[in-house]
Order: C-alpha cells, then structure tokens, then sequence
C-alpha cells in the first residue's frame, strides 16, 4: 500500500496568496473586474498541490505537461517572494500611516512584482537544470592503498517526473557517465509517479555505466508509488538494490564494504524499515564502511556502529537560503554538505532534481557528486 503522505497544510500554503491578494492588488488601481481576476488566479495558483492530486491521485506527482509543472512553480514561488516584499513595504510605511493617509503608487508595487517573478523564474531554473559536477575528496581512516584516488559518484532525489522526464535524466546519465567514476551511488527518490507513468522517463537510468556498478537505496518517495513495483524495476534495469545489505568490494585484498538501508517512512508501509546492524553484520571487520541512508538523521546511530562515511540526500540542500534552517531542523541538524559526526563523515548532497511540487533552488545548487577517496590517519 502506499505510504501515506503529508503535504503542506492548505491553509498555510493559502495565506501568501490572501496577503497578496488584499495588500497588493486590491490596492491597485485597476478595474473591479481586473482585480478579481488577478484574485481568483492568484487563489488558483495557490492551490497548485490540490489540482496535483486531482491529475494523479497524489500531491508529489503532478500529471500537467512539463510546461504548466514549471509555470505553476513559477507562479507559486511569485506569490512567495512577493508576500515578503509586501509585508516589508506595509512595515516601512506603518509609522506615517499612524499619522496620516499614505497611499503607496501603482509603480512601486509594480516593480515589487516584477523582482518577485524575476527572483521565482530564476529559482526555477536553477532547480531543473542538469547539475554541475562538484568534486569533494574525503578522508577515510583505514582505507586501503588500492582504494586511495578511488571515485564514487552519487546521485539522489532525482525525483524523475514530468518536471524531470526522459531528456532531463538522460542528459544527467551521460553527464555522469563521462566522469568515468569507478562507483555509481544512488540514495534514493528516484522518481515520483507510478511505472506505468514513469516507464519511459526512468529508462535512461538503465544506461548508468561504472566500473564496479551502480548501487541504489530507496527514499521515501519509493514508498509513496508502490515500492515493491519500483525495487523490482530497478534491478532489472541492471542497478544493485541494498535493502539493508551490503557489498564487499575487493581490489588486490584491499576491501571496502558499501552498505545500504532502507527508509526510515518504510514500516508505514508495511515494509523492512532500516536495520544497520543487519546491514552491516557480517561485514568485514578491518574493511573501511560507507553508508548509503536516504535520510541524515540516524548519523550518530551509523558512527556508533563504526561507520566511516555516510551519504544521504532527501533534504535538498533546503533549496533555498533562509529556508534551509526549517529543513536543518527538521532534519537532525544536518542539511547541506560535509559534517563530522562522532569520528565518521556524513555527506548531505543537495540533489540531482526535487520535488516537483516546490521546484525553486536559491544558494542550494543541485549536484552531480564526484567523492575521491583519500586515505587518513585514525
């Protein structure tokens, strides 16, 4: 069964587009009827979730072509900055308003606006694009000489979609393809929307090339669109799926283990939740760990159990500045970048895509991330 799932309250993603509506365009001096059509559009965009869940049954995949997925984002992200400009431009002009009428001209509300959409198409295109690549070297304790200058390169929350269809995922396989890593890594999130919608966006992935394979975990989002269905389609698309698992991977005796769990939304579902212990259990005493866990959050749990490096992805770098302290909270502390967390490093990666219910990206740039291993001392 599907995992149930927890959008934002109607209400709250509602009050942007009200204060816009009553402190923005009802003071412009347009016609009645321009005015409340510009409010019923704006009440319209504002429920962007809703109208998702009517095309698809589910709010984390919208049906609309691709162009009306990112016009909606677009318009969205407008009302969201320009909320903001308003409230700061009723702050400025509160002290003489206490003393006399102030009447605010058309044309600097006209030009709140237009930085506000400016500001929304931006983000949007920073949030689709095919990723950068973003090399980080990390030192690992113990880490055979075979496997020094070894390269994993890891993708997750591609959240392939309508907004991230079959010519966006096949740019980012041959982006990837052409780094010439020696290990693919894929921690979760990969699509959003059932196979019969995503069949043909997600085959690209199937010609994900590295050395010594490529790995995949699921996210949560794995669970919201049938996650036996998915799991099963991944592994005959040629990926290696560690579902509390893990692989020894051995160069001239030099070993390192690669483990992966499952999410920790699982047992909503009725499925395996992670289990590290499991994961790990016969591995290799003197081989070097690296955790694949969709979510940061059970860092601290992984480096008691002598995990050296874990990476995660889910919480999108927080796509924005500012907003990424809500997703630091919500996430354990950890949201974006390299953290030392009792002796092991975690990995937070922005992401390769997200969700195509809030597609903005300001200051969090997604990434295609290419990890060099370099030995370090204990």
């Amino acid at each position: 069964m599907p995992c149930k799932e927890h959008p934002i309250p109607t209400l709250i993603i509602t009050l942007p587009s009200l204060l816009v509506i009553t402190r923005f365009v009802w003071p412009l001096a347009l016609p009645m009827p321009i005015k409340l059509i510009l409010a019923a559009a704006l009440l319209g965009v504002s429920q962007y979730h809703f109208w998702s869940r009517l095309s698809s049954g589910s709010v984390f995949a919208p049906e609309f072509p691709r162009a009306i997925v990112i016009l909606f984002n677009w318009a969205f992200g407008t009302i969201l900055f320009l909320a903001p400009l308003q409230v700061l431009l009723d702050v400025i002009t509160l002290p003489a308003a206490l003393v006399y009428e102030v009447t605010v001209p058309d044309t600097i509300r006209y030009a709140m606006a237009a930085i506000a959409a400016l500001t929304a198409a931006i983000g949007v295109r920073l949030a689709t694009i095919v990723p950068p690549v973003h090399d980080i070297e990390i030192g690992i304790a113990g880490l055979p000489s075979r496997f020094d200058g070894y390269t994993m390169l890891q993708l997750t929350d591609l959240h392939i979609s309508r907004l991230f269809p079959a010519a966006w995922a096949r740019a980012v396989v041959e982006r990837a393809n052409g780094l010439g890593a020696n290990l693919i890594l894929i921690t979760g999130d990969l699509i959003d929307g059932d196979l019969a919608s995503r069949r043909a966006d997600v085959e690209p992935l199937r010609d994900l090339r590295a050395v010594d394979g490529v790995y995949v975990i699921p996210g949560n989002h794995e669970y919201f669109f049938d996650y036996r269905v998915w799991m099963a389609h991944f592994a005959a698309m040629g990926m290696r799926l560690l579902l509390n698992q893990h692989v020894v991977l051995d160069r001239d005796g030099g070993r390192l283990v690669i483990a992966g769990v499952t999410d920790r939304s699982a047992p909503r579902t009725g499925n395996p939740g992670p289990d590290l212990a499991a994961a790990i259990g016969n591995a290799p005493r003197d081989a070097p760990i690296i955790l694949l866990d969709h979510q940061p959050q059970n860092a601290r749990h992984a480096a008691a159990l002598g995990v050296a490096l874990q990476l995660s992805g889910h919480t999108h770098g927080g796509m924005i500045v500012g907003l990424d302290r809500l997703a630091r909270r919500a996430n354990g502390g950890f949201v974006s970048g390299r953290y030392q967390v009792d002796g092991m490093t975690l990995y937070v990666n922005n992401g390769t895509g997200l969700w195509p219910g809030f597609a903005l990206r300001l200051g969090r740039p997604s990434e295609l991330t290419r990890i060099t291993l370099r030995p370090a001392s204990a």
